[in-house]
């Protein structure tokens, strides 16, 4: 199995004078278990508890003290309690709440014990089953793969450093960017690509991609008790993969007979199992973020392969020769949103977009993120400045310096003259550095630096 970025976030988590139990969370099959037993490695006991399993979940089921509890974990795991380096890792958590509730102990009474919990369906039954003690444990989100995680699990080690140096030699633009393709069809979900790595077969894909779709509706029960609601949430798993990257409507949604409370709650609730997510328009271009969600949300699945799979697409990406239409299209928008959520472990995140709030106004910034006290704005385009109009509108009402677009052009700039004379500039940055923005944008906080004059 290749390595995943999430480790060094881990390896500082074990770090920390005040360590708290870390609850892992992220959709399904993003590779949670897998993160943990590499982890692992790096311990000198690794202790695995599947609370699926009738026998580890009575452990913490039972009124043991905790003392008593702790011995019975060392001893089935055939473990001696000693001063050596010790992780538990409680998967399937959601299974018995009373193993939720005995987090706090580990960290009131055992610090020492480094401390992982997960679950598949850990997500929908959070604030409804579930509650975490408050103040005693802490979050880390686990996303699918990025690209730089893919070109490692290929084997293209010294272009993922480029890659993450935000360094690409000229010479190399086309090939990594022909890898970028390749990894905008495929996705990140880990056992898609550790598959894609070992055979380099696109339709061996196929299988894996179904399971993991088969995987997910079979889920819908879980998610919702309430048949109306489960009818709701299996149509959007069937039918609204192809509005990915789309603003939507509730009511009427692709063409369906359910009402909008139907389909915004199956939205919801689909929302809560990281599957998807719906991203509210801003209205300004200034901090603070206030997300209007009166307006129609742009609709952002868990990733771009099973977009790409569901669609019918992958074949035709794959042999793609208007390179304009593929790079402008709503799936580049889709694995850029991809990557820059994936470059963070922070749980929480949303992704942001803009829109003019003003009648008859079409103009709409594919994305916007918050840099330190700064908001900038994304375009995912080819093509010359004049067709940005969305985002020159943006900087127009913006007092920010730097706008950026991302493209399938070499890294370039240009200074752009503002109605009101105050100029800024446009960062033109290859599509493969999508996941790279904030150290891209780390070295030039001078040219952030805003005017008193402004």
């Amino acid at each position: 199995m290749f390595k995943r970025i999430a480790l060094n976030y881990l390896r500082k988590w074990a770090k920390k004078d005040e360590r708290k139990p870390l609850v892992l969370r992220g959709a399904r099959q993003v590779g949670k278990t897998t993160l943990v037993r590499m982890f692992a490695e790096e311990f000198s006991n690794y202790i695995y508890l599947n609370l699926e399993e009738k026998e580890n979940a009575a452990l913490f089921a039972a009124d043991y003290s905790f003392d008593d509890l702790l011995s019975g974990i060392f001893f089935k795991a055939n473990v001696r309690q000693d001063n050596k380096r010790t992780l538990i890792f409680i998967d399937e958590i959601q299974n018995e709440p009373k193993a939720v509730q005995t987090l706090r102990f580990f960290y009131e009474k055992r610090p020492d014990i480094y401390v992982i919990a997960a679950g598949s369906l850990l997500e929908s039954l959070m604030d409804r089953h579930i509650s975490f003690p408050v103040g005693r444990v802490e979050y880390m989100a686990l996303h699918p793969c990025t690209f730089v995680e893919f070109l490692s699990a290929i084997g293209e080690e010294m272009l993922a450093e480029k890659v993450e140096a935000v360094d690409v030699p000229q010479s190399l633009h086309s090939y990594a960017l022909e890898l970028f393709k390749k990894y905008m069809i495929i996705g990140g979900l880990p056992e898609v690509v550790a598959n894609y790595a070992q055979h380099r077969d696109m339709v061996r894909l196929g299988g894996i991609f179904n399971a993991l779709l088969s995987g997910y509706r079979d889920d819908v029960e879980k998610y919702a008790s309430k048949p109306k609601e489960q009818d709701s949430i299996r149509y959007i798993l069937n039918y609204g993969w192809t509005s990915a990257a789309h603003r939507i409507q509730f009511a009427k949604f692709t063409n369906s007979s359910f009402k909008s409370a139907d389909v915004s709650n199956a939205f919801r609730t689909l929302e809560k199992t990281l599957l998807l997510e719906l991203v509210y328009p801003l209205t300004s271009t200034a901090l603070p973020i206030l997300p209007d969600l009166k307006k129609s949300p742009k609709l952002l699945w868990l990733d771009t392969g099973l977009v790409n799979y569901v669609a019918g697409m992958q074949e035709e990406l794959l042999f793609s020769t208007d390179s304009d239409e593929l790079w402008n299209g709503d799936i580049a928008e889709h694995i850029v949103a991809q990557e820059l959520l994936g470059a963070t472990t922070t749980f929480g995140e949303k992704r942001m977009f803009w829109v003019r709030d003003a009648r008859n106004s079409q103009a709409e910034v594919d994305f916007v993120i918050r840099h330190k006290s700064h908001l900038l704005p994304i375009e995912v385009k080819t093509g010359n400045n004049s067709k940005l109009r969305s985002l020159h509108q943006f900087m127009e009402d913006s007092k920010e310096r730097i706008a950026l677009r991302i493209w399938n052009g070499p890294m370039t700039s240009d200074v752009i003259t503002r109605s009101n004379g105050c100029p800024f500039t446009l960062y033109n940055i290859p599509l493969y550095y999508a996941g790279q923005l904030e150290r891209f944008l780390e070295g030039r906080h001078e040219d952030m630096q805003i005017s008193s004059k402004e």
